[in-house]
């Protein structure tokens, strides 16, 4: 299967997007994941005309992590931002859970947060814009037993499977697609080694090409979204270190 590559803007921390969409391009990816908040993109207008100007497309829109409240001011700011996707045309929205904190994962809390995510998702769904659950070590989800508890309490919101976190739970992402099949929406790749993410094939945390057939294999045809390591380098560099794993692997 041919899949779209998106590039996480994860560390572009400098208001400067022409720039790395230029870089972006060069490198050979087909988009990009939109994590900088709203004052930084700008308008609707201006981030599809620099898509358009580097004949890359945005592939998700990401919001600050979810609460245990329909209350919280971080509430509204993510549907600021699921709008802000469907005036982009944009599908995917996606947002991590509260951190863990003093919290133990309890039914209660579990109840709470995924109140919060089908919120998003019913509001999301009524733009046209899928609304993602992103799992993540250390946040309130934490756990396979945990992950596969809560994903049973919603309905309309889907997975961005990040198949670095199920390893790090000792879960197998091979198994977790298949686990998940049917709400796996978007798709994270990334790669840690000595306690710290890492360009991709440099770990490597898991089998990719067996992970990637597993995809395919479960007819799922979304974005696959390759996430920047955090050690020393240029963001030009980590695109084309990245974008060469992608394809000495077939993608």
């Amino acid at each position: 299967m041919t899949y779209k590559l998106a590039y996480s803007g994860l560390f572009w921390r400098t208001p400067d997007l022409a720039r790395e969409l230029a870089a972006l391009q060069a490198a050979g990816w087909d988009g990009w994941e939109a994590r900088q908040p709203l004052d930084w993109l700008g308008t609707p207008g201006r981030v599809r005309k620099l898509c358009e100007r580097f004949g890359v497309e945005l592939a998700a829109v990401c919001g600050p992590n979810a609460t245990l409240s329909v209350e919280d001011p971080s509430h509204q700011i993510n549907k600021r931002k699921i709008e802000f996707a469907a005036d982009l045309g944009v599908k995917t929205f996606m947002t991590k859970g509260p951190g863990r904190g003093e919290r133990t994962g309890t039914d209660a809390e579990l109840d709470q947060m995924a109140a919060v995510y089908e919120d998003l998702a019913v509001y999301g769904e009524k733009l046209g814009v899928r609304v993602t659950f992103h799992p993540h070590i250390n946040h309130l989800v934490n756990s396979e037993g945990e992950w596969k508890r809560f994903m049973m309490r919603l309905d309309v919101c889907k997975l961005c499977l990040d198949m670095s976190h199920a390893v790090h739970w000792g879960y197998d992402p091979v198994q977790a697609v298949r686990d998940f099949t049917a709400r796996i929406a978007y798709v994270h790749l990334h790669d840690f080694k000595d306690g710290k993410t890492v360009e991709l094939g440099q770990g490597p945390m898991c089998d990719y090409p067996a992970f990637m057939a597993a995809l395919e294999a479960a007819g799922y045809a979304g974005w696959i979204t390759v996430c920047p390591g955090e050690v020393a380098g240029t963001e030009e560099g980590k695109m084309r270190v990245n974008r060469e794993y992608m394809r000495s692997i077939g993608y």
